[in-house]
């Protein structure tokens, strides 16, 4: 079936269900180039903060004394709520006002990042990043849901590849921005020894008060008229099959694989399939449910989810387990440690760039090209770390990391864009949550999953070959990403 049947379908579904049609506050909403920014400075924060702690963690370790089950509690409790909100988030959004609840997460990622900063001992922050995780699960889908609904032809194709631009760079950016913080520990007068790990935190809360400012001023509202009710069953399962999942293979192996872990992940399976038949029931009903099928039937939605998981798995992985490699494993300090992602995040920006030009040119054959030359930049990461560990730093690292992230570079906005581009605008909100959620689900999958491979090896094979072992792992995923690139639309809307 084509997209465009897909859509149609959709939309007589729509007309005959009564479902939502989109109502702005102000006749003709236009989101402006302020207004952008704003959106896109609140896109950056979340994604950020899910990386910006990898090169903290040691000091959060020596600080509060937390142990490896606790660290991962810190990544994973984040990660967890963060990915269990997302869809929920944009159904609210749908519902009250995007701009509304724009503003309401943005303020509460300020407020519990403050939290995080200021936490006494190792619980308080895995709590206040669980709390920091739901605020960030409120702000995002609303970022995608305005630029659908306020944003139209030339510049919602830029807007899209801008969006898709900032995921990449915030991922890089983050673990950069984290080890110059803990290096520099510009608190150190009030914090002392702690504030290298609690600057990570802290450093959000005036980039959030002045985004509240921008957003207050400069984002238009949008909003469904009718808005469908909260799909309650539909949102407990959703959590339940992600946390079952999730939850097992982020602790399982710092826990020592406990019995609940195995029958956590026994039970994932069951839960997702109760989900997906509640989903589909409402759907055949005539209500809004949560993640509507009718719009995964959406060829372009379908197939560059397909995409996006396995290429967020492998991008999750690398930067957590890179991060512990070369800290760890080298000794390299927090400072060198991240700015050795400096290369991956210019080459990324520079494709970023160029990429809509090429879009218009060689359509989704650019994904392909982009799987292409990623594959070869991990290709030689491979040989750089197996033929130079004992001297490896930033400048043997910097041919690998800039190829890799030039081919990243190439995919990941493209891939935005053809996700959503079939999307009715009235079901903005629903379709940016569910690309999200599959986004930040797989970046936790990719840390528990790669990051458990590595640090299972690195005790008897060393940290040399563990890391090989894992590139080689992330390569498959690569390999997997451009093979399904062939299947995607040769036009990109």
């Amino acid at each position: 079936m084509s997209a465009t049947s897909d859509t149609s379908a959709i939309s007589a579904t729509s007309a005959t269900t009564a479902a939502p049609v989109v109502r702005h506050d102000h006749p003709t909403p236009v989101l402006g180039a302020l207004g952008l920014f704003t959106v896109l400075l609140g896109a950056a924060l979340p994604l950020i903060d899910f990386f910006i702690v990898n090169v903290a963690l040691p000091t959060i370790d020596h600080d509060l004394d937390a142990g490896p089950a606790l660290l991962e509690l810190v990544v994973a409790g984040y990660g967890l709520a963060y990915a269990v909100l997302l869809v929920l988030g944009g159904r609210l959004g749908d519902m009250a006002g995007r701009r509304r609840l724009f503003l309401l997460g943005i303020a509460a990622f300020g407020i519990t990042s403050l939290a995080c900063g200021l936490a006494p001992d190792a619980w308080t922050l895995v709590g206040a990043r669980v709390a920091q995780g739901a605020a960030a699960a409120l702000m995002l889908p609303q970022v995608l849901a305005t630029i659908q609904a306020a944003t139209s032809g030339h510049r919602r194709a830029r807007a899209m590849s801008l969006y898709g631009a900032t995921a990449g760079l915030s991922m890089v950016a983050g673990q950069i921005l984290g080890g110059v913080l803990v290096a520099a520990a510009p608190l150190s007068s009030v914090f002392g020894e702690s504030a290298g790990w609690r600057s990570v935190f802290l450093v959000n809360v005036p980039v959030a008060a002045v985004g509240l400012v921008l957003a207050a001023r400069s984002v238009p509202e949008t909003r469904s008229e009718r808005p469908a009710p909260i799909d309650v069953p539909g949102t407990l399962l959703l959590a339940a099959s992600l946390v079952t999942l999730l939850a097992p293979l982020t602790e399982g192996r710092a826990a020592g694989w406990p019995l609940w872990t195995w029958v956590s992940l026994a039970l994932f399976p069951f839960a997702a399939a109760a989900f997906y038949r509640v989903e589909r029931r409402a759907d055949r009903k005539g209500l809004i449910p949560l993640v509507p099928p009718s719009l995964l039937r959406l060829d372009s939605l379908r197939r560059g989810l397909s995409l996006v998981l396995p290429f967020s798995v492998g991008f999750g992985g690398f930067m957590f387990v890179i991060a512990v490699a070369l800290q760890q494993g080298l000794k390299l300090g927090p400072a060198a440690s991240g700015l050795s992602m400096a290369p991956m995040a210019a080459a990324f920006f520079a494709a970023s760039l160029a990429g809509p030009g090429l879009v218009r040119r060689y359509g989704s054959r650019v994904v392909t090209a982009g799987g292409i030359i990623q594959a070869l930049g991990v290709v030689v990461l491979v040989i750089t770390v197996w033929r130079d560990w004992s001297g490896l730093g930033m400048l043997g690292l910097l041919p690998g990391m800039a190829i890799a992230g030039l081919g990243q570079g190439l995919q990941l906005p493209v891939l935005f864009r053809i996700v959503l581009s079939d999307v009715p605008p009235e079901r903005a909100g629903v379709g940016g949550g569910v690309m999200t959620t599959t986004q930040q689900a797989a970046l936790a999958l990719g840390v528990a999953t790669l990051g458990s491979l590595f640090l299972s090896l690195a005790p008897g094979s060393g940290m040399r070959d563990a890391l090989a072992v894992t590139l080689l792992v992330q390569l498959g995923a690569v390999v997997l990403t451009t093979l399904l690139s062939l299947r995607l639309p040769r036009a990109v809307a």
